[in-house]
């Protein structure tokens, strides 16, 4: 078994530290952008960037087709400005799916067009001491909230004056705390924590000059909490498509923070059957901590892609967390073993060489996902149409 390197891990906790500090809510994102394509000049990672600032990087590897890509978003969850209230507060919508519960109390900035303004977002009964128990009677969702400005703001105008207008971004505080114990806890580790464990494995086997099998394209997408993160970002060569992301430890999940989750299904459906089995061999062979999960409110970059038409293998890697969309919190464990496999299957050669061409009018190279000779052995104890028409006959 070949020994793959060992993944620095002060170098992803330095990398998420510093990502954690640039707001990205998802459209707000050029100065993401920028950190992250100096780390790839950093590493030595050739990349080039679409129109609005998705990153497309090279991994050389021995032959070119079929290619791989591997891909974390770099947008977070957020908030837009969209009215400014007559009692000089502001009311917002959310920027990306999550819960106003998460938003009360938090220390924000909003972004202006000349400025930065900063704030906190409290609910609309903010004050126990005035409303007493009718504060616990509001209602959670987005229009019982609203965003206190650290300005004198007691008037529309006077929002006006500090030059907030309607579809202002709103950024809320990381506030990151990454203890003795290994613990991360954050907002927006989904999905920083996983940009941090592809740099990492991405400068591992740099530095290793270990050479690929295959060509490997990271991908930094920018729009994945609205949706749409790789739909338009893929080189066309793409056979395997694996996505990194956060996967939620709750009570019915499976996964844990002291471990890396390999997604068999989420809303949009089941991950490729060989790929996420891959993946699964690979953390077998290099005894990483692996679980299998499944994800009923969630979509990823391989969703996206997919869906936008792209014939290719999917499959999806995540790090353990706890209170997804939240205060989330992770452990050092699931990041270090999501780095390890990054690295495993970025050396790994391809789930199917043949996948470079299509099987055209043949099924010699067309896949099976258990061995024939066993299929067919449990398709006999199955009735056949002509044995069910015998039996009909015979019942006649």
């Amino acid at each position: 078994m070949q020994q793959h390197p060992e993944p620095d891990l002060d170098y992803l906790q330095k990398t998420l530290l510093e990502m954690l500090a640039i707001p990205s809510p998802t459209g707000f994102t050029d100065t993401i952008v920028r950190y992250v394509a100096e780390r790839l000049e950093e590493i030595g990672i050739p990349f080039e960037l679409t129109r609005r600032g998705t990153i497309r990087g090279t991994l050389k590897g021995k032959q070119s087709s079929p290619d791989r890509a591997v891909s974390a978003h770099l947008d977070t969850i957020g908030a837009i400005v969209r009215e400014l209230k007559d009692g000089g507060r502001l009311a917002l919508a959310p920027v990306g799916c999550w819960s106003s519960r998460f938003a009360e109390g938090s220390r924000v900035s909003v972004f202006t067009d000349h400025g930065v303004i900063r704030g906190s977002v409290l609910p609309l009964m903010a004050s126990g001491h005035a409303f007493n128990t009718e504060v616990d009677q509001l209602p959670i969702s987005w229009d019982h909230v609203e965003l206190r400005l650290d300005a004198y703001s007691t008037t529309r105008a006077d929002c006006e004056s500090l030059g907030i207008s309607v579809g202002d971004f709103v950024a809320f505080d990381p506030l990151p705390e990454f203890t003795e114990s290994g613990h991360i806890s954050a907002r927006h580790l989904d999905d920083k924590a996983g940009v941090a464990a592809l740099l990492t494995a991405l400068k591992a086997i740099k530095e290793s000059g270990l050479e690929p099998e295959i060509d490997c394209h990271p991908l930094f997408t920018i729009t994945e909490e609205v949706g749409s993160g790789a739909a338009a970002a893929l080189p066309w060569d793409v056979s395997e498509f694996v996505g990194i992301d956060i996967a939620p430890v709750a009570p019915g999940q499976q996964s844990s923070e002291h471990t890396v989750s390999v997604a068999m299904q989420d809303s949009g459906g089941p991950y490729d059957y060989h790929l996420s089995r891959h993946l699964l061999r690979l953390a077998g062979e290099q005894e990483i901590p692996v679980r299998r999960d499944l994800f009923r409110y969630y979509h990823s970059d391989a969703q996206s892609a997919v869906t936008a038409g792209h014939d290719i293998r999917t499959a999806l890697l995540a790090f353990g967390c706890d209170a997804t969309h939240g205060y989330e919190r992770t452990h050092i464990d699931s990041l270090a073993a999501l780095t390890r496999l990054l690295g495993a299957y970025l050396l790994s050669p391809p789930v199917f060489a043949s996948d470079a061409l299509p099987a055209e009018g043949s099924l010699e190279r067309f896949s099976h996902q258990i061995e024939h000779d066993a299929q067919m052995e449990s398709e006999t104890r199955v009735p056949t149409v002509d044995s069910l028409l015998g039996q009909r006959d015979q019942d006649a």
